[in-house]
């Protein structure tokens, strides 16, 4: 079992109904992707981390290395964002930093600043909404509540067939890895790479044969999968204090926009 998938299970707000969770990650992920405040972002992001480590009781440090996965994409996006280039002949916009090279100028603008300033904020605070309802809320939860709002059943499916292979495809994957430690598999360059390419080959293998024998096991079930849940039930004061939440985002984005 992924770290991930333990702490959903096992954290302090698991008896919560997804339902709730999943509304309350939602609107405030939308509020931040609508209004575009960097403000309420940042409020948004204390708010979730608030949640998680306190409310779900995450290890600070984990919540942490989370938060690092998404940093080397929003890093690269937000350079490509930050740094322009033109032909030295151009007329440069108002900037900040700039440098030429024989015929071509390199430079920060301000625009680009405040762009890139706004978009570190953006996604700031919707990864914190995204790991609040992963790490509170299991994928059996997640799916129950599609279910509920009527999504097509193939696609629920999808979603959970998906999650489980998953897990299949790492155990497979650390078992034929270690069988080719054993063999020094990976004690020069080239055997490197060949072991890789053959744990490739193996794990594209077994795979195939897995979702074959899966989508036997389903046909002969008459090709639906039934998952059992047991649902939470619902607390006035979860959602009292939601509605409080998204009275003060509603507010608070009317009075400074």
């Amino acid at each position: 079992m992924l770290l991930i998938d333990k702490y959903a299970y096992l954290n302090k707000l698991a008896s919560v109904h997804p339902l709730e969770k999943m509304i309350f990650s939602l609107i405030l992920l939308l509020s931040t992707l609508i209004m575009r405040d960097e403000r309420l972002s940042l409020i948004t992001f204390f708010v979730m981390s608030a949640f998680i480590i306190i409310g779900a009781k995450i290890p600070l440090t984990y919540y942490v290395k989370l938060l690092l996965l998404p940093g080397f994409f929003l890093l690269t996006s937000l350079i490509s964002i930050l740094i322009s280039i033109t032909p030295s002949t151009n007329d440069l916009p108002a900037h900040i930093w700039s440098v030429t090279f024989t015929n071509w100028t390199i430079f920060i603008g301000r625009a680009s600043v405040l762009t890139a300033q706004q978009l570190f904020f953006i996604v700031l605070g919707s990864i914190s909404c995204l790991y609040f309802l992963i790490l509170t809320t299991s994928v059996q939860g997640i799916c129950y509540v599609l279910r509920q709002w009527r999504l097509p059943s193939l696609l629920v499916e999808l979603v959970e067939l998906t999650y489980r292979f998953i897990f299949i495809f790492l155990e497979s994957m650390q078992k034929i890895h270690l069988a080719q430690q054993a063999r020094l598999g990976y004690h020069s360059p080239m055997q490197w790479l060949r072991s890789v390419s053959m744990l490739i080959a193996a794990l594209f293998v077994e795979m195939f044969q897995r979702s074959r024998e899966l989508n036997n096991a389903m046909q002969s079930r008459g090709g639906e999968v039934v998952y059992w849940q047991d649902v939470s039930s619902y607390s006035k004061k979860n959602w009292l204090g939601m509605a409080a939440i998204f009275l003060f985002l509603i507010v608070y984005g009317g009075y400074f926009t």
